[in-house]
């Protein structure tokens, strides 16, 4: 496990390596989001690496449930539960709405290639980000990878230009989006509110691989308050 600090200055360096994005999210009752952190279309797919990690979750931690662990970007710095505003800018008024033992899909963005599959996921009932007291849920679409790790995309690489890759342990470009889906366990009751906006779970993905880990913080909203989400969105 790196620490917190440590971890964020190799977020910085022209050495880190890689990462996956959550990109877009819709509820199994309507509505859509995305991730904290996410910049959207303004950051390249294909490109350098400083270019197109700039808004991708890195976490703190390689154990999941860590608490209050929200994760950081590069572009700027510690994810913070009041981005939701910036998320539903991204997105639009009306959260993923779900229900209970119903589910949350989207679009997993590999940016590089360590930030695969699969998948991790908890969901935080209070919107609290007290991860170590989450319910465990199941990923039941996974993006590929194994131990987080994929192939790059370009396989027109050359040599030299592999060798360099490992020898800086840089991650190749993958740019590829990929399917995922979380399952909502029965019982799941959204209890959290953030910036004015109730009956809200965060969803936590995470791929664990040790460079990161990688993935991504979203907010949920059982569908029964839908119309509060719409209002209240539209007061940011």
């Amino acid at each position: 496990m790196y620490a917190k600090v440590a971890l964020f200055a190799l977020a910085l360096s022209p050495l880190v390596s890689a990462h996956g994005k959550v990109a877009v999210i819709t509820g199994d009752l309507g509505g859509n989001g995305t991730a904290l952190g996410i910049m959207g279309a303004v950051v390249p797919g294909a490109g350098p690496n400083r270019k197109t990690e700039v808004d991708t979750t890195v976490f703190n931690s390689d154990n999941i449930r860590t608490d209050n662990d929200l994760g950081h970007t590069t572009k700027n710095g510690n994810n913070q539960l009041s981005d939701l505003k910036q998320a539903m800018a991204q997105s639009g008024d009306t959260l993923p709405q779900v229900s209970s033992g119903g589910s949350v899909q989207g679009t997993y963005h590999i940016v590089t290639t360590d930030g695969a599959g699969p998948l991790e996921a908890l969901i935080d009932e209070t919107a609290t980000g007290k991860w170590s007291q989450a319910n465990q849920a199941t990923v039941s679409t996974q993006p590929p990878g194994h131990h987080g790790n994929i192939a790059a995309s370009n396989n027109k690489r050359n040599l030299m230009g592999r060798m360099i890759g490992d020898l800086t342990k840089r991650a190749g470009n993958v740019n590829e989006d990929h399917d995922f889906a979380v399952q909502i366990p029965a019982g799941t009751s959204c209890t959290g509110t953030i910036n004015g906006i109730s009956n809200l779970c965060l969803v936590k993905v995470s791929n664990n691989n040790k460079a990161g880990p990688f993935g991504g913080v979203f907010a949920v909203q059982m569908g029964a308050n839908s119309t509060t989400a719409k209002k209240v969105g539209r007061d940011f």
